[in-house]
């Protein structure tokens, strides 16, 4: 089994990661995440229903990204928990239950870059790019951190001056790179007789 390993990062600004599913739109405001039709509805139940991203994730035994993640149209809702975020958030329509129960269109838009909070997690994650890397494979060897199989979870702390700090842990699967031995290669493009 290949090892886990995790990945926290402190901030003393509020970081929110937010994936968008549309282009933004000119009359939203920079205040607002740039989202889609979908996640503006799924939001709204949401704020309709009085509970916090944590709150709702605590009821569906998610993580709070993830939760937060599946209530931008990021994630897809299984049956088994359709019924507990229907209870949860009850203010979310069966048309949206349905859509957000198929596999998404996941991806980004660009301009979420443009965010304060997004760009420095963007930043942070660039400049400390190098030493990240050089520690993944010095404790784990040539490979990378699956965003698959992935867990991440936004929390607090409190600083030694009082001050609140941001905590992000990302949690991935170590993936190692493997030697391409050509016996072990199941599915070995066919040759072409000449």
């Amino acid at each position: 089994m290949a090892p886990l390993f995790s990945l926290s990062l402190m901030f003393t600004s509020v970081a929110a990661l937010l994936a968008p599913r549309a282009a933004i739109r000119s009359t939203r405001l920079m205040a607002e995440p740039p989202i889609g039709d979908l996640a503006d509805r799924l939001l709204s139940a949401k704020e309709k229903s009085g509970k916090t991203f944590d709150q709702i994730a605590d009821e569906l035994g998610f993580t709070n990204t993830y939760t937060t993640q599946l209530l931008l149209g990021q994630a897809q809702l299984k049956p088994e928990t359709l019924p507990k975020l229907k209870k949860a958030v009850p203010g979310i329509s069966a048309a949206d239950l349905e859509t957000i129960s198929k596999a998404p269109f996941r991806g980004w838009d660009p301009e979420i870059l443009k965010e304060p909070n997004v760009y420095r997690t963007y930043e942070a994650i660039t400049h400390y790019g190098n030493a990240i890397k050089l520690l993944i494979n010095e404790k784990f060897g040539d490979g990378i951190m699956s965003a698959i199989d992935f867990y991440m979870t936004v929390g607090g702390t409190v600083g030694k001056m009082g001050e609140k700090r941001v905590v992000i842990t990302f949690n991935g699967k170590f993936l190692p790179f493997i030697e391409q031995v050509a016996a072990d290669n199941s599915a070995a493009s066919p040759e072409i007789a000449e």
